[in-house]
């Protein structure tokens, strides 16, 4: 019996992820065309292309905060992160770093923020929601200082020009998504890396005694987390031509929105690389749907509330028919 349940619980969950994906392309799709009729502006090219860009940065981010919600945990500091990095790399490139060195000091600085919290929770225990919530005011109020509160301009015409172009008819931004979307998909669904993440999302003790290494899972999620926000503080840089502490403020409601919208379960364990991206276009469809048609921003956010309560709830229900 033990067999059968090792061989049929992974087919199980890729079912259910790929059940779930195709029913959010379906929102998508019915959405796209739904604005398409209500709006003149909506199927434009450069209204597409915009959409393309503004869901982008958001789909990177929800990425990483999958993989650590997969564990069972939350990381709130990814949008001060994003701040944060814009900040770092503007003010490599005002001292005349050389452009591939900002990034890659970027990244290592992002990288360096998810092994502090790897280490505060793994050494000094502390729940996530603490540690990752100290690491967002923390961000905040350094970026602010190194700036004293203002804005570091980026001249670097190559890195705005990256953000402007296109590759194929597709804005080069949301090239970005799709290199960031593979790796991510190999090691969640294709390394043994990946059936960890989901172990440890499961039960942390059985996973412990199953022989998985629970410490090095954990620093491994935040530290995915971490990089993808602070690639996302490059992407957000080279888009707007600044450094701010305060850009990002709020995108981490927004990754983790579109992580529960693309069927991430917040109770650890469930979670794809797929459902997270179109999640995020989903939230950036309506947003962009609600501006086109004049709809209040404040509208906006409950459509979202009420999209990640049906969504959690109808996992709840999944749960307890297990």
């Amino acid at each position: 019996m033990a067999t059968v349940e090792s061989t049929e619980k992974p087919v199980s969950r890729k079912n259910y992820n790929l059940l779930f994906s195709l029913t959010l392309v379906g929102l998508l799709v019915a959405l796209c065309v739904l604005l398409s009729f209500a709006t003149n502006t909506f199927a434009t090219g450069n209204n597409i292309a915009n959409l393309l860009r503004q869901g982008s940065m958001i789909a990177v981010l929800a990425i990483g905060q999958t993989f650590v919600i997969i564990t069972s945990g939350i990381d709130l500091s990814v949008g001060a992160v994003v701040g944060f990095s814009t900040v770092i790399i503007a003010s490599l490139l005002q001292a005349g770093f050389p452009i591939w060195l900002a990034i890659v000091a970027t990244l290592l600085v992002g990288l360096a923020i998810g092994i502090f919290h790897g280490f505060g929770i793994v050494k000094m225990g502390l729940p996530p929601f603490i540690i990752t919530l100290a690491t967002l005011t923390s961000l905040r109020g350094i970026g602010l200082l190194m700036t004293n509160g203002s804005t570091i301009n980026i001249v670097h015409q190559g890195l705005a020009q990256f953000a402007r172009d296109s590759f194929l008819g597709i804005p080069n931004l949301f090239w970005m998504v799709v290199v960031v979307a593979l790796p991510a998909y190999v090691l969640l669904e294709h390394t043994k890396w990946g059936r960890y993440l989901f172990a440890v999302g499961s039960n942390h003790e059985a996973a412990r005694l199953s022989g998985v290494s629970v410490p090095k899972l954990i620093y491994l999620a935040y530290c995915v987390s971490a990089v993808s926000a602070a690639f996302v503080g490059v992407l957000l840089s080279a888009r707007l031509g600044v450094g701010n502490a305060t850009q990002g403020d709020g995108w981490e409601l927004q990754a983790i929105a579109s992580s529960v919208i693309g069927g991430t379960s917040l109770f650890g364990a469930v979670g794809s690389v797929q459902g997270p991206l179109i999640g995020a276009f989903i939230l950036a469809t309506i947003n962009n749907g609600a501006n086109l048609l004049n709809v209040n921003s404040f509208w906006q956010r409950i459509i979202t509330g009420l999209l990640i309560i049906a969504i959690v709830y109808f996992d709840q229900l999944r749960r307890r028919g297990k």
